[in-house]
């Protein structure tokens, strides 16, 4: 596997070696020892994925100490254009973000430390979104901000009339009300 440092420090892309034949494709999704090697020390406690219609967007999320979490993410099936947000007070990067598009075809990862903002805007049709967390999800330690934030004015890749957005993102305060706990 390669490891691509971003420009924010510890945000990473993870890009796995495939093994191709007639049969198909082979790699390892984890290998505990191997991101180890690399700098990625998280203990992850659990496995989620989610299935999204095109135009769908999810996030921007955080979850805050105790139960701050990191997050390796990646797509099953379809497209998406992942986002990470610093939200780490005292960064020389606070606010600031990186986008990758995430699909099954590439198969790249994304290592998303504690103290940052995540979210996604699904690009296609059932697509499969898998991630893994190392700390378990408190309703109490949500955090988040708006998607289409103007100081952060992301492209999404999703226009605001195609945006498919849940009623609780729709409430989330936007990056300059944002207090951020981290």
């Amino acid at each position: 596997m390669k490891v691509i440092e971003t420009s924010i420090k510890g945000l990473l892309i993870i890009e796995p070696t495939i093994f191709k034949d007639g049969r198909g494709y082979f790699f390892e999704n984890y290998n505990e020892k191997r991101y180890r090697e690399n700098g990625i020390d998280a203990i992850f406690v659990q496995d989620n994925q989610s299935v999204s219609h095109r135009g769908t967007v999810r996030g921007l999320h955080a979850q805050f100490a105790p139960h701050a979490q990191a997050k390796l993410v990646r797509v099953v099936q379809g497209r998406v254009l992942d986002v990470a947000v610093d939200a780490r007070k005292g960064s020389p990067t606070y606010g600031k973000y990186e986008s990758l598009e995430l699909n099954a075809d590439n198969q790249l990862q994304f290592f998303i430390p504690q103290g940052f903002l995540h979210g996604f805007a699904v690009l296609e049709d059932n697509t499969i979104f898998a991630y893994k967390v190392n700390n378990y999800y408190s309703k109490e330690c949500e955090t988040g901000v708006i998607w289409n934030d103007p100081t952060l004015n992301i492209d999404w890749g999703v226009s605001a009339d195609e945006a498919i957005i849940s009623p609780k993102d729709e409430l989330l305060p936007t990056f300059a009300e944002y207090q951020s706990p981290f």
